[in-house]
């Protein structure tokens, strides 16, 4: 693993990797999914794999096949650490409590944070915001790699 800070990343930065109606946010969005297995530092949540198949087949149009989403899950699975489901709800309720953010919002910064990750790449949460630790970045403005 390299010496880069791990990276939780959003399910929209998931989506516009697949998503052709927008082909700049979609070439940013593969420069950063490159660069984080490059550099072996992405993170993603079960709940971000989730939101990420129910956009792909669902919503996108045009979208993937069952089969294709079902391959992304698998090998973004790769990026999960598994975590003790509880004190990640903790965590998330106490993050809502302190925040503006929504429960889904701040499920997946609990387990951004859980995980060890510096930073949290998403378009949906003001850049430069940091919850528990985790700052978050977005990606369409911030090239690869740069916090």
């Amino acid at each position: 693993m390299s010496d880069a800070p791990l990276v939780h990343v959003d399910t929209n930065v998931l989506v516009y990797a697949r998503d052709a109606r927008d082909p700049a946010k979609q070439e940013r969005a593969h420069a950063w999914m490159q660069y984080l297995w490059e550099e072996q530092c992405g993170r993603v949540s079960a709940q971000v794999l989730h939101e990420y198949y129910i956009c792909v087949t669902r919503k996108l149009d045009p979208g993937l096949s069952r089969n294709e989403a079902r391959a992304d899950v698998r090998a973004l699975a790769q990026w999960l650490t598994p975590l003790d489901p509880m004190p990640l709800v903790e965590e998330a309720w106490r993050l809502q409590d302190e925040s503006s953010l929504s429960w889904w919002d701040a499920l997946v910064l609990a387990d951004a944070s859980a995980a060890s990750c510096r930073y949290f790449l998403s378009e949906d949460l003001q850049a430069g915001q940091e919850f528990a630790g985790v700052q978050v970045v977005n990606p369409f403005v911030n090239e690869p790699g740069r916090f």
